[in-house]
Order: C-alpha cells, then sequence, then structure tokens
C-alpha cells in the first residue's frame, strides 16, 4: 500500500482548504492507500474534521517567507518527516504547499511529487508565477479542477500532459441544512425575517478584490428599484468589508445588503435565499457554485474559470460577462419575477450537482493519479 501525504495550507474555510481536507478524508475512508496530513498552518475551522480521523500526529511546518532561515528549516524537518514515514507520494493543494512541497519532496528523494492549481489569473504577482511554474516543472502530475485551469495552465506553457483535470467532489451531506425554520436561521445570521424577503446571495471572502463584490452592490441598486424586497447578502469576512459598506451607502442600498461575515452555517444560509451570484473577475472552480446547486438554487455567475462548465445556460442559471451589473441585474429580475422558474432551474442544478461533482468521481480519478 502507498503512502501519500497531503500537504494542506491551513484548515481555514477556503475552497482549497475545503476540497484538501475532503480529499483527505475519502481516502482515509477508502483505505486503498495510507494518508498522512501535514500542514504549514495548523489553525482554522476545519481542523477538528481532519483530527477525528485519527491520522497520526499532523504536524506544523510554520513559514514566515520563502526567502529566510526558517523556510530552509522546515523545509529540512518536513523531508525528515517524509523519510521517517516512507511516503511515497507527495500531494500539494495551493500556491503555497505547491512550493513549499516540491522542495521538501525533492530533498526527501520522493518519485512523485503532485502539484494542484484552482485557479486562473488575477491572483499571483509576476514573481510568484515564475516560482510557481519551476514546481510546475518538477512535479510529475498537476490536478487542474477544472478545464478553464487546464487551458490557463497551457496558455503559460505548463505541459498539458502533466495536467490532470479532477473537478472539485461536492459533499452533499455536508450541505444539510440542520434546521429549516426560516426565523430561526435568520436570527442566528442576523438577517431580517420577513416572509416575503428574497434574499440573494454571494458567498466569498472580503480579502481579494478578484472577488469584485462592488459588481453586486451596483447589481443590487438596479434590482432593487424594481424590487424593493430584494435583499443581498454577502457571506466571507476580510479587509475590504468597511469599503464595501461605505458603497453600499453611497449607493443607497446599505438597507438591503446584509454583510454576515465569516458564515459557518452555509447550508441554512443557502436554503433560506432565493438565488445565489458569483461576481469575480477571475475563478478556477467555484466551490460557492456547487453549493448553491446543491441547495437547488439557480445561480447567475460570471462567466470566468469553470464556472460555464458547471451551469447550463437558461437552464440552471445564467452567465454574465465579468463585470456586467446591468446583465447580471436583468438576469435577476427575470427569476424574480418568476417563481416557478426559479425552482425549475433550481431542481436541474441540483440533479446536475448530484451526477457531475460527485465525491466517488473525485475519489476515483484521484486514485488513478496516484498509480502513476
Amino acid at each position: 500500500m502507498k503512502s501519500v501525504l497531503q500537504l494542506i495550507g491551513s484548515f481555514h474555510q477556503g475552497g482549497s482548504e475545503r476540497q484538501s481536507v475532503q480529499l483527505t478524508r475519502l481516502l482515509h475512508e477508502d483505505g486503498s492507500v495510507n494518508v498522512f496530513a501535514a500542514t504549514l498552518n495548523k489553525e482554522g475551522v476545519l481542523l477538528p474534521e481532519i483530527e477525528k480521523l485519527g491520522l497520526a500526529q499532523i504536524p506544523e511546518f510554520k513559514l514566515t517567507s520563502f526567502y529566510d532561515a526558517n523556510f530552509l528549516k522546515q523545509i529540512r524537518l518536513c523531508a525528515k518527516y517524509i523519510k521517517s514515514n516512507r511516503i511515497e507520494i507527495v500531494h500539494s493543494h495551493d500556491f503555497y504547499t505547491n512550493i513549499f512541497g516540491i522542495c521538501a519532496a525533492s530533498l526527501a528523494n520522493v518519485k512523485v511529487k503532485i502539484t494542484s492549481k484552482r485557479e486562473t489569473g488575477g491572483m499571483r504577482s509576476r514573481l510568484q508565477k515564475i516560482i510557481e511554474k519551476q514546481a510546475f516543472r518538477s512535479s510529475n502530475a498537476i490536478v487542474a479542477n477544472s478545464e478553464a485551469v487546464k487551458k490557463y495552465l497551457i496558455s503559460e506553457n505548463v505541459s498539458a500532459s502533466k495536467i490532470n483535470v479532477i473537478y472539485n467532489g461536492l459533499d452533499l451531506e455536508r450541505l444539510k441544512p440542520q434546521t429549516t425554520d426560516r426565523k430561526q436561521i435568520c436570527k442566528e445570521l442576523n438577517l431580517p425575517p420577513g416572509e416575503n424577503l428574497k434574499f440573494i446571495t454571494l458567498v466569498a471572502n472580503l480579502r481579494h478584490t478578484v472577488k469584485n463584490q462592488p459588481m453586486l452592490l451596483r447589481t443590487a441598486q438596479k434590482v432593487i428599484e424594481k424590487f424593493p424586497n430584494a435583499h443581498f447578502v454577502l457571506a466571507g469576512e476580510g479587509e475590504l468589508r468597511e469599503g464595501l459598506e461605505n458603497l453600499a451607502k453611497e449607493l443607497k442600498v446599505e438597507k438591503n445588503v446584509h454583510f454576515i461575515g465569516r458564515c459557518t452555517k452555509i447550508p441554512e444560509l443557502l436554503f433560506v435565499s432565493y438565488t445565489c451570484v458569483l461576481t469575480s473577475f477571475n475563478e478556477g472552480f467555484s466551490n460557492s457554485i456547487l453549493e448553491y446547486m446543491s441547495a437547488a438554487k439557480p445561480v447567475v455567475a460570471t462567466n470566468v474559470g469553470g464556472a460555464s462548465e458547471a451551469i447550463i445556460e437558461n437552464e440552471t442559471g445564467f452567465l454574465v460577462e465579468s463585470d456586467d451589473d446591468a446583465k447580471m441585474a436583468e438576469k435577476l429580475i427575470f427569476l424574480l419575477e418568476s417563481e416557478e422558474k426559479t425552482a425549475e432551474f433550481g431542481s436541474f442544478a441540483r440533479q446536475i450537482a448530484e451526477e457531475k461533482f460527485s465525491l466517488k468521481s473525485q475519489l476515483d480519478k484521484t486514485l488513478e493519479l496516484y498509480r502513476l
């Protein structure tokens, strides 16, 4: 049985972290490989989820920079850990673990090194892209979570033969709401409880401008003019919040826009939502879109990254061009005008999510990759 190390950046509730923890669990439960996990930052709400698997102790290789003595020290410690546990495959999941993992695995003479890419443009500096390309050159295989990411990598002169598309898996059991009491959910999320209110939801961190939250606020201004009972929910935390709150005031939509911070009750939030959106300038493959679909909600998203690989135009939702708030408002108004059509779109979205983005598919394709 092969021993595999899952190198996870942290256990905070981001898309890459969630998928990394989920894959670790799937591999452990399947039992086809011997699974180890390590991290660069042993913090976050997902940590208990992986600790309860009963794996060996999860070591932390905490970095302060790629360019100091501590980086070299942590590389040596990780290489020692890899050798002592006779690990044959090192699988990293994001930019930072790609760099760190390749260095540690190379020092430990690991034969199979697998890196991952979950984003297209807009997230990395020129220097970061150069460094990451070197990691890709040194790896045996690269996991892309959409065809869009694969195309992006090829456009960046990464070898196509190394790239394997494995879609994010959707844990439908985890996404079941614990309660379906609308009043209780609204109270817990600090949302107005009115039965006639229609919540339009964006789940995205407020740390990166690439998520383009201002587009949602401009969209809200247009939608609210026609549907005053439309309320917009932004679920996510980050330093952009204050500026976005100020923009909401400037646009005079602050009474209909709710910043609820980091949300640990995503299934409940989606249950009370009418429809959901994605406004990003760039994406790899959005976990949020899959979560929206799992909750049987139609999605209106910018046509970036792998959005078109999940959303079927005019059947499960709509795609609009990046930053086109007028078109997004038009599509949301269409859905607000027809509850029957909204329910129809949502039901089909749920069906697609179940069929195309299953945990079994993610596991099977990963195990196939490990047989390199």
